[in-house]
């Protein structure tokens, strides 16, 4: 790809989207939120001109739970600098648009030569640090030409990447200009040096170990899992869409007695949740019955219709269900379940996920490819408990050795930040 080509994608992707915006409301708001954006900035930086700037930039919101542990120890080990914390996606965006540990918080504007420039001479950052993904080339290449640190965190590779193919020289380059990569493991080092990227690379492990561990740490207690659970063995199935409900309603239907399923779906409008009723029938009910004092807490099948529960909702349970694995983006966030020592199901597409990949080696995560994979890789665990406990003190030791991520990054950035 030529720098012509990638300003042309430019160009046809933010086309698509305004079109997109008509119809589209996750469109209509990233059309939205970069409106006007050069007075925004302009307003709001100028306040409190003069401080040293740190720019963090986190596609969604996936990506910020990475950077979320570096932004608060920065902020408490470095009070005078000022953290920019710009989103990609309105889903990042809309809800962590009032984080309190970053001092102010924008959408990226789309990349391109002149946007660029003004977003990073209004922003005047003296550190930038891109999380695990976003290759913006006009942002990169802006401020390596104006030998501003640019740092990459929590990244992983795979062969099958863009970098490492025949047409890839572009995106290779773009690699080039980073100041610091810290990858989180060994494969992604050694794919970056056989490029010859390798004095700024470092293995660092992934920030989100030490996310989830703290979460863990702080999880609220919910007296009314208690209720539902009483004396049972929960699975909790978080996360899920429509292809892993599927699959989750046949293999919950062959769950031995002293067994409870506990579903939060991915999306919990009342279409879906709806939906979710009609498949469990009389034998499921609503947290929201519950907590109205309307639900019978005896039924077998609990449905989660909110958000925000599902991280604390891992440590009531003995195995998890994580889903996304049936869709094209992949499987969402299999640590938080880990973390309180749940091994984890998930389908077929995960392959792209470092953490996933080495859960799996190690046994602590069986991927499976249909509801009849998904019924053994159940009863596998549930049918022998001595296997089940020994098998979760191994996934928390093994979550508490990934941690630190975060210590080692800072150590090198104090160079950088001092």
């Amino acid at each position: 790809m030529s720098l012509f080509v990638y300003n042309l994608f430019l160009v046809c992707y933010t086309v698509v989207l305004r079109i997109a915006a008509l119809f589209h409301p996750k469109a209509r708001k990233w059309v939205q939120g970069r409106r006007g954006w050069r007075q925004q900035l302009s307003a709001v930086l100028q306040t409190t001109a003069g401080k040293k700037n740190l720019w963090i930039h986190c596609a969604s919101l996936g990506e910020f739970e990475q950077g979320r542990p570096l932004i608060e120890a920065v902020k408490k080990q470095y009070p005078d600098y000022r953290i920019i914390l710009t989103f990609f996606s309105p889903s990042g965006y809309e809800v962590r648009k009032d984080y309190t540990h970053a001092d102010h918080v924008f959408y990226l504007p789309a990349d391109g030569r002149n946007n660029a420039a003004a977003f990073i001479d209004m922003v005047v950052p003296d550190v930038a640090i891109f999380v695990k993904y976003e290759f913006w080339y006009h942002y990169i290449h802006t401020l390596q030409h104006r030998n501003i640190p640019v740092i990459l965190i929590s990244a992983g590779f795979r062969p099958d990447q863009i970098f490492f193919r025949w047409y890839g020289g572009f995106f290779r380059r773009l690699l080039k200009k980073f100041s610091l990569i810290f990858v989180q493991d060994d494969e992604s080092a050694r794919l970056l040096g056989d490029m010859g990227i390798r004095q700024q690379v470092t293995v660092a492990g992934d920030t989100r170990y030490d996310r989830v561990t703290e979460i863990a740490a702080q999880a609220k207690s919910f007296p009314l899992i208690e209720t539902f659970r009483n004396g049972s063995r929960l699975v909790i199935a978080g996360s899920t869409w429509p292809d892993d409900e599927r699959i989750l309603y046949d293999a919950w239907q062959t769950f031995p007695d002293g067994w409870k399923l506990v579903v939060a779906p991915h999306e919990v409008d009342g279409e879906h949740i709806g939906e979710l009723q009609r498949q469990f029938g009389d034998d499921a009910v609503l947290y929201s019955a519950l907590k109205a004092g309307a639900g019978n807490a005896e039924k077998k099948v609990l449905l989660i219709d909110n958000i925000g529960m599902l991280s604390a909702l891992y440590r009531y349970g003995e195995i998890a269900y994580v889903g996304g694995g049936f869709q094209k983006g992949g499987i969402h966030n299999i640590l938080e379940p880990a973390v309180f020592g749940l091994p984890v199901l998930f389908g077929p597409n995960y392959q792209k996920f470092v953490e996933a990949r080495g859960m799996v080696e190690r046994h602590y995560a069986m991927p499976i490819q249909s509801a009849a994979g998904c019924r053994q890789a159940f009863q596998r665990f549930m049918n022998n408990e001595a296997q089940l406990t020994q098998i979760q003190t191994r996934i928390r030791e093994h979550v508490q050795q990934q941690t630190g991520a975060t210590r080692q990054i800072l150590q090198q950035l104090r160079l950088l930040l001092s």
